[in-house]
């Protein structure tokens, strides 16, 4: 019996991980295989750990050890390589292990929730469809720049040193194939570690869209009880969000600013030479695990802050049908105060709270908005189940954590302060940004 079971759960995971005719992530896995992270065969899986081994480990210790040029001068000798080595292998190693984890452990669809898309509306599901089709975009948007200009130094670096780089053989063919797998190597890093991120930033996603959806049931009829059922529903998938992702988030920010303290040793020391280029790629690699950062933060303190706004509307929802309650009971004989035949408003609002919406900016949505909900919808529901539901999302705030610490807009707020100020003193160091 206890076999029989164990037979099903893995053909289960199999059938989680495979591609269909129709599948949505068809096209999405090829974008995998020809990253060579796909891991749903046994000869996909050798194929992409041998390139894992070559690209982020192999090429790299080969390259530090063998290109290290002590005898170059001033323009292409490497002092702050073994950083650069180190900080975007670690990376690399980092996101390729959580990926291969979550990939092998939940399968590709439940890893990125199209299993759960069943349960949701049909706006959801078209925009994270959407998303999904876009992410790929967004990765060539963040590593094409970074490899374009890893690309100009290191063809510099090896057209103006020929005669002083060492090679075996012939120098030219020595330095094209050194020059392929340096780049080669750099490109699988980057690309794998923005990878990560991005899908990080696609489940995220996900997750705003559903908030958004969920912030409409304020605006109709709905029970209290299916509320209440729809928002632990949602924290669910917010703490399973943070459980699975936490390692790679906390490993990340620990990698990323260790090399950040790195470069600052390395480029303040006594006799350290910097300036474009000696240190223009450790400016790149600086700028590169930065910006992959805090894509992280910046996914993750969002929607934080579109489920914390959820006690915001819960109580202006409250606000506003507890006045019309108030209202609806008036007796019609009740003496008004008038001057002039108008009655007075202490808060007069009119016309132009129209086009003071309008420069509220792109933030304002169903979520996080300053409309009043229309009152009309709630007047079947009694004030103490309001109240008792207010005083809930209140005390049960949700978001994205890492170890029990809350990733909102505060610690976002301290860690990009401390990142960028490394990075730019950096950048000051080398190109003169300051």
């Amino acid at each position: 019996m206890g076999d029989e079971r164990e037979r099903l759960l893995r053909k289960n995971k199999f059938q989680r991980s495979i591609s269909y005719a129709q599948d949505e992530l068809q096209s999405f896995r090829s974008w995998l295989r020809w990253m060579c992270v796909d891991q749903s065969t046994i000869s996909t899986a050798c194929l992409s750990w041998s390139v894992f081994i070559l690209l982020a480990i192999a090429v790299p210790v080969m390259s530090h050890f063998l290109l290290a040029c002590s005898s170059c001068d001033a323009k292409h000798r490497r002092p702050y390589d073994s950083v650069v080595q180190l900080s975007l292998s670690s990376v690399a190693v980092l996101s390729f292990l959580c990926l291969s984890r979550c990939i092998r452990d939940y399968g590709l669809r439940r890893f990125l929730f199209f299993d759960k898309l069943r349960d949701e509306s049909e706006m959801v599901r078209k925009n994270y469809t959407d998303q999904l089709n876009r992410s790929m975009k967004i990765l060539s948007l963040f590593v094409l720049p970074c490899f374009a200009a890893e690309a100009t130094y290191k063809i510099w670096w090896y057209s103006s040193g020929r005669s002083r780089i060492p090679f075996l053989g012939n120098v030219y063919v020595s330095d094209v194939i050194a020059c392929m797998l340096e780049l080669c190597s750099w490109l699988y890093r980057t690309s794998v570690f923005f990878l990560m991120c991005v899908l990080f930033r696609l489940i995220c996603h996900l997750q705003i869209l559903r908030l958004q959806d969920f912030a409409r049931v304020f605006q109709v009829g709905s029970d209290v009880e299916a509320v209440l059922k729809e928002h632990l529903r949602i924290r669910r998938h917010l703490q399973i969000i943070s459980h699975r992702n936490r390692v790679f988030i906390l490993f990340a920010l620990m990698i990323v600013t260790a090399s950040q303290f790195a470069s600052l040793l390395s480029t303040t020391r006594s006799r350290a030479d910097v300036n474009i280029f000696t240190a223009g790629e450790l400016a790149l690699c600086s700028m590169t695990l930065v910006a992959g950062l805090l894509v992280l933060l910046r996914s993750a303190t969002k929607i934080t802050h579109k489920a914390q706004a959820i006690t915001c509307i819960a109580a202006k929802w409250h606000v506003c049908a507890t006045i019309d309650s108030f209202e609806s009971n008036d007796p019609a004989d009740t003496p008004r105060i008038q001057v002039g035949g108008v009655t007075p408003r202490p808060f007069p609002s009119g016309a132009n709270d129209e086009s003071d919406g309008s420069e509220a900016g792109d933030e304002d949505d169903d979520v996080d908005n300053t409309r009043l909900i229309p009152a009309y919808a709630n007047s079947t529901i009694s004030f103490h189940k309001r109240q008792a539901l207010v005083i809930y999302f209140e005390n049960n705030r949700a978001g994205i954590s890492v170890y029990g610490f809350m990733l909102d807009r505060t610690s976002l707020n301290t860690i990009f302060m401390i990142e960028m100020s490394l990075v730019l003193w950096l950048l000051g160091k080398t190109i003169g940004i300051s």
